[in-house]
């Protein structure tokens, strides 16, 4: 836990047993933690350098109280990162400025195998200060969505998660779970009928473009950095999204199939999730299998909706919906 501090696993179970048992001596320490004699004296000597434990004159140790001596590891920790931050600013800008004028293949790097694409994929990601943006398209041949850890991790810090997914895409199985996942942290998802290609952006700085495979049957991608290429792609991405349709699946947590009572107030969260789903262009069946129901109990809950709304087809009961907020745009 506490290796986040440069701690090693010895020091903090040293530390953990002091805090119960103070004035131990090393020998005592060392049976109680089950350690060598030899990691506990290395470990001792850290706690002691580190303002963890105190050392009498008798060879006895004493844990350092956690609010005080851990607050004052994290604060500097602290330190340490916003330096960090001005640091990859100041780096940015020269290396920004050292790219002006520089040959195309200095601008454009290419990544080959599935395992490349995968890491500079995190990468891009890791690297954002501001905001993430993507295109989905199926098949997810480097990283399917559920395995994307630089997502939650940038969404800690603060960035912003823009993407708009392919329609084709939520056909895909488990995709509409992973996008209520992804809403819940904060990423806004929109859906268009056809996108071009898949991409992700890194603020202004750097974008991935995967490519069609190569002669040998890997996959293949670029990664650019600031460019006119760069730009024509933010541009890109921006107008695809203006007109994408909002896709809007969060909500409480999702019902069982089996909870399927109508309510006399409003639609339910299925109601809702249904509507979504089909407003973004799925068939009955695809949103049935993704939402865990049968096509029966769909057309039930289509047919109770828009008994409700007062329509009689499908096109005004999407109307109904989008006016009185059954489905809530992003």
């Amino acid at each position: 836990m506490l290796d986040v501090l440069g701690l090693e696993p010895d020091d903090e179970r040293v530390y953990r047993t002091l805090l119960g048992q103070p004035n131990s001596t090393a020998d005592r320490l060392s049976d109680v933690v089950a350690v060598s004699q030899a990691h506990v004296d290395k470990a001792l000597c850290r706690l002691v350098e580190w303002g963890l434990a105190t050392r009498s004159a008798d060879e006895r140790f004493t844990a350092a109280p956690p609010a005080m001596a851990l607050g004052a590891l994290i604060s500097q920790r602290r330190d340490g990162l916003r330096r960090a931050e001005q640091a990859l600013v100041t780096f940015a800008e020269e290396h920004r400025a050292a790219m002006t004028g520089s040959s195309i293949t200095d601008l454009i790097e290419v990544v080959t195998g599935v395992d490349a694409i995968r890491h500079r994929f995190l990468q891009v990601q890791q690297a954002a200060r501001t905001q993430v943006r993507s295109f989905i398209t199926a098949p997810f041949v480097a990283l399917p969505p559920d395995e994307n850890t630089a997502e939650p991790m940038a969404l800690g810090r603060g960035v912003l998660f823009r993407a708009v997914l392919d329609r084709a895409v939520l056909a895909e199985p488990g995709i509409v779970q992973d996008a209520i996942d992804s809403q819940r942290n904060g990423v806004q998802l929109r859906v268009a009928d056809h996108l071009p290609m898949k991409l992700v952006l890194a603020d202004a700085d750097l974008g991935l473009v995967p490519l069609a495979v190569t002669p040998a049957g890997e996959p293949g991608a670029v990664l650019l950095h600031r460019s006119g290429l760069l730009d024509a792609l933010d541009a890109l991405f921006e107008t695809v999204w203006r007109t994408a349709h909002p896709l809007e699946l969060s909500g409480s947590a999702a019902e069982s199939p089996l909870d399927v009572e109508f309510g006399p107030q409003g639609p339910t969260e299925l109601d809702r999730r249904i509507l979504a789903l089909l407003l973004a262009g799925l068939t009955d069946l695809t949103a049935a299998t993704q939402l865990g129901v049968s096509p029966r109990t769909l057309h039930r809950r289509l047919r109770h909706l828009m008994d409700m709304a007062g329509v009689r087809t499908r096109m005004q009961l999407g109307a109904h919906a989008v006016r009185n907020g059954w489905t809530e745009p992003l």
